[in-house]
């Protein structure tokens, strides 16, 4: 069986991520993150419905997620996406890499979608029992 390649995993855990907060549950989201993972929101403009934040472990990101979820802001049924693109990963050993990329989050997306909000994740994945998990994620809007 062939290893595969580090980069082009964790560029799929990037989208997998999206994808999941998007329409998965928050349980599958959850399993992405390192038990001591930090989800942090730098600054919000006005165009950026969550405020400024940092959150701490895997319980604490699953709570956060479920209230945007409950205040209707992303999740299954919200009608929002999340994209994201332009991956850059350098590792700093085997086993860690920070990650930056661009996101953008588009509303209304069953009738006429458009785009609310972009900035950029600053991430560091970290390998854990051989798998490849968000420890940290810092989101810059703008």
């Amino acid at each position: 069986m062939a290893t595969e390649c580090p980069s082009e995993v964790i560029r799929s855990l990037v989208a997998r991520i999206a994808h999941l907060a998007d329409e998965g549950s928050i349980d599958e989201y959850i399993q992405l993150f390192t038990d001591d993972a930090v989800w942090e929101m730098k600054s919000a403009g006005p165009s950026v419905a969550i405020a400024p934040q940092i959150v701490e472990g895997r319980h604490a990101i699953a709570a956060s997620a479920g209230g945007r979820r409950a205040d209707g802001i992303a999740g299954p049924g919200t009608a929002t996406r999340h994209v994201t693109s332009c991956v850059s990963i350098a590792f700093d050993s085997e086993d860690s890499a920070r990650v930056q990329s661009v996101w953008q989050f588009f509303v209304d997306t069953t009738t006429a979608p458009r785009l609310s909000s972009m900035g950029t994740y600053r991430d560091v994945f970290r390998k854990v029992n051989d798998c490849w998990l968000l420890a940290e994620r810092s989101i810059t809007p703008g």
